[in-house]
């Protein structure tokens, strides 16, 4: 079965950012598009004739006009809106996992929008067994033009932070631009030395050259597999949230891993929290498979 892209509708400009977002990306990819409002019932004092069925039309109707909105914009996109009732968190995850990408507004120096109060929209992003894509209100299309690129970060061993390279070439490859695969360092404690480290290190010839092949090993398959997909190697020494910072300046999407613990599950980490609160583009956070 065809995985649809899925948005978050809630009538605020963010989110009718990342409609319009998903239904490009729909197009480019040749998947449909599911639109939905999540929407939790509250009565309110100060206007005593939104009722539950009051409420629940204008669910409805915020979900039908991003519906009509995209069918004109992309008459070849095959469209559906629904309106859900439920807690968000629980209503959006369980939407994710049917879903090829969940796609969602979000205000970038502070919390995500809409039916994504406080700390909703984090425990989406924590808690999706599919890729999260957040979108700012001036997100347009004129910035997925030729000549930016999609910046991944990648970390750790050759294995790890496959998935969100996958994204960010599968990605790329659709829309024919070019992916800047991005490796912070920081040099390491003395005690975290080994002699087994230490030799490793000696052998690459330093720090710096070390990292450049892990970053090359990690990449290699991704080069085979997507060979008319252009790659920029960049290795930089700092924190790998201000070093993907920098390269989201001149990027039309950043993608980074999701973060996994036994102990403590899925979380966003520091890294991914950087990006969707301060990158001025479109930012995927990437569960690990």
């Amino acid at each position: 079965m065809t995985r649809p892209i899925t948005v978050g509708v809630d009538g605020s400009p963010e989110s009718v950012a990342a409609a319009a977002w998903a239904g490009r990306e729909a197009v480019r990819q040749g998947l449909p598009l599911r639109i939905v409002h999540a929407w939790h019932w509250e009565p309110y004092e100060i206007v005593p004739s939104a009722d539950r069925d009051a409420q629940a039309g204008w669910a409805r109707e915020t979900a039908e006009v991003a519906r009509r909105t995209l069918t004109e914009r992309h008459p070849e996109l095959t469209v559906t809106a629904e309106a859900l009732e439920g807690p968000p968190v629980e209503v959006l995850v369980e939407e994710a996992a049917a879903a090829e990408l969940v796609v969602l507004g979000s205000r970038g120096h502070g919390a995500v929008v809409g039916f994504l109060l406080g700390s909703v929209g984090r425990q989406v992003i924590a808690e999706s067994a599919r890729p999260v894509v957040l979108v700012r209100s001036d997100d347009r299309a004129a910035a997925e033009a030729a000549g930016r690129e999609i910046v991944v970060g990648q970390h750790g061993e050759p294995d790890d932070g496959a998935d969100a390279l996958e994204f960010a070439f599968v990605t790329a490859a659709a829309r024919g631009a070019a992916v800047r695969v991005v490796r912070a360092w920081t040099l390491p404690p003395v005690f975290a030395y080994s002699p087994a480290s230490l030799k490793l290190l000696d052998e690459a010839g330093g720090l710096e050259p070390y990292e450049r092949k892990a970053l090359d090993e990690a990449v290699r398959p991704w080069r085979e597999r997507f060979p008319d997909v252009p790659v920029t190697e960049h290795v930089e020494m700092g924190s790998a949230g201000q070093v993907l910072l920098s390269a989201a300046a001149r990027a039309q999407l950043v993608v980074v891993g999701r973060h996994s613990s036994r102990v403590m599950g899925p979380r966003i980490g520091s890294v991914a929290h950087a990006l969707v609160h301060h990158a001025p583009c479109p930012v995927a956070v990437v569960p690990p498979a």
